[in-house]
Parts: structure tokens; sequence; C-alpha cells
């Protein structure tokens, strides 16, 4: 393309996919002569304040679709890059009628056949980030092998005089919650987890896990005191983002925070339950182990996640022995 374009990258949620968006951003604004906006919605703003490909953002708020749609038309774009494919998104293309648009393969067909018929090859052997960059590859974008990306704006930098003394030196980061429950450790898997960690340990995520998070506190507090820091319920995404970024290295479940943990080149202990690596979940060009159950012939149960176990049983996190949380530990 010889004169400045102007492309829309859509992706409206959730915390790991915006993430994985972002080799997407920056290839397109290295690579390209363009001008670039990133619509998605305006709880992750934050996430993308500091990133410097992108030239302007656009929130999806309270005011609703129809309202972003109506300050989209008046941008005239020349390529929409719809990285989110639903009825929402259909709705704005069609709205932005005339824009040329390029979508993400969902590849929802392969997906039900890996879950339900546990069809092992149904998928591409790929991360959902690298799918991400495929869906631009038309425009003659290629991947950059760089990663993912934040920058953290400085109100949200974490300083190290925050930290307990205990934790100054040194601790490991626990994203304990999850958005289902099949993708999280039970409180006595978590506690088990934890016994086993040597070093001192943040308790990293939102206020939804804060009674889990009090409890592993209490559990710890005269057993092994000055080891836990719960921070759970207690900051914002960014400043989130900022403690994982001076972790040593990461546990988590399959969610947004350990995903933003690659951006730092974190090494993750990613653990697994109904959800697998094998869907394009796994962490993203950093290093990383998984911790799963594969001998399990009920996993996936899903693709994102169930509020209960199918089975009743949880084998796929209850299962998880203590030989191989201790080997997951051994750095």
């Amino acid at each position: 393309m010889n004169k400045k374009s102007k492309i829309l990258v859509i992706r409206f949620s959730s915390i790991g996919d915006c993430i994985w968006v972002t080799p997407v951003l920056r290839c397109l604004k290295e690579q390209l002569n363009c001008e670039l906006h990133f619509a998605t919605k305006k709880a992750y703003g934050e996430l993308f304040e500091c990133n410097p490909h992108i030239d302007k953002l656009q929130f999806l708020d309270e005011k609703g679709l129809n309202n972003l749609i109506s300050r989209l038309k008046t941008e005239n774009y020349d390529y929409i890059i719809d990285l989110h494919k639903n009825l929402r998104t259909l709705w704005l293309k069609m709205r932005l009628w005339g824009v040329k648009s390029f979508s993400y393969p969902k590849l929802t067909f392969q997906k039900w056949q890996y879950v339900s018929l546990q069809k092992k090859d149904a998928l591409p052997q790929n991360h959902v980030a690298d799918r991400y960059l495929q869906t631009v590859a038309p425009l003659g974008v290629k991947p950059d092998n760089k990663g993912l990306e934040l920058i953290i704006p400085e109100r949200n930098i974490i300083q190290k005089d925050f930290f307990p003394l205990s934790h100054q030196n040194g601790f490991v980061a626990f994203v304990i919650g999850a958005s289902y429950y099949t993708k999280r450790l039970p409180l006595e898997k978590l506690i088990e987890f934890c016994e086993n960690i040597q070093k001192p340990v943040v308790l990293v995520g939102g206020k939804e896990d804060k009674e889990i998070a009090n409890e592993i506190e209490i559990y710890f507090a005269e057993k092994r005191p000055n080891f836990i820091l719960n921070l759970c319920g207690k900051l914002n995404i960014g400043q989130s983002a900022s403690v994982v970024s001076q972790a040593e290295y990461l546990y988590g479940h399959d969610t947004g925070l350990m995903h933003i943990a690659a951006c730092f080149q974190k090494k993750i202990y990613a653990i697994f339950g109904g959800t697998t690596p094998e869907l394009g979940l796994y962490p993203y060009q950093t290093p990383h182990e998984i911790i799963e159950n594969k001998d399990l012939d009920c996993r996936p149960c899903s693709r994102l996640g169930k509020k209960t176990c199918p089975k009743g049983h949880f084998n796929c996190m209850m299962t998880l022995s203590n030989e191989k949380i201790e080997k997951s530990n051994k750095i």
C-alpha cells in the first residue's frame, strides 16, 4: 500500500484475547504505512493507552454499540480487521458498508469436533495469537516473533517499597482466579500448590477471588508467617500487571493475567483443568510448563470452561498429584 491507509482493528474482550492482539497492532503499524485505530471495551482501555502503535482508541462503552458505530462512520476507514467475529462485529461491519474487512477464522466447527468428539487433529497446532496474525497476512503483514506487548501506565506501576520486606528480595506470583469453575484449582489444591513453593508468594486476582484468597492467607498465617501477600481485589488490571511483571515466575490458570505475564517474558507454570492448551491458549512465546492431567478422556469438557464439572468428580484438577506439583517447582 503506497498511500497512508486507515485501519480499524476490533477485539472487544476479554483480557487474554486483547493481549493476544498486540502482535497484530505492532506488525500492522511497523510494516504498513497506516493510521491505526483499535476498538475494545472501555474496561480494557488502560491495557492499550500507552501502546505506541495505536493512533486512536475507540471504546465500546455504556452508550452501546450503535453509538460506537456512529463515531466510527466518521473515520472513513480503508480496512477493518475483525478479531472478535461475533454478531456485534458483524452488525458493525454491515453498518460500515463498503469498508473492506478481514475476519479472524474462529474455527467454531473444529473446536466443536475437538471438544465434543475428542477429535484431536481437528484444530491447527498454533496459538490464537498466530491465528490473529494470519488474519492480516492478505495485507502483506508478516509475524515478527517479538511476542506480546504491554506498557503499564506510570500511575499503575507498583514500586518495590510497596511490598513487605519479606517479598522485596523476590516472590512468586500466583494468579488464583479464572472465569469458570472448571478452570480453577479448588481451595485445597491451591493450598497444596503453595505449600510446595519455597519463595514468598503474592496472590493476585479480582474481587471475586477475595474469599478464597483470604482462606489461603489464614491457613498460612501461623504456619509460615510472612509467606503470603494477598492482593486479590485490591488492585486494578494495570497494577496487577505491574505485580506480575516483578515476579520471579508465575503460577496461573488459563486466564488473562497469566497471559499478561507472557508480555514480560516470565516463566509461567500454566494450570489447565477443563480446558486444554491444544485450544491455542497456552502461554505465548515465553518460557512455560503446562501442569495438567493428560490421562483423562473427559478433557476438554468445553472450549472456555464450565460452571460445574459435567462428570461431577473434577478429576482434571483433583488428580494433580503432589509429585507433579513438586516437579513443577524445581526451578
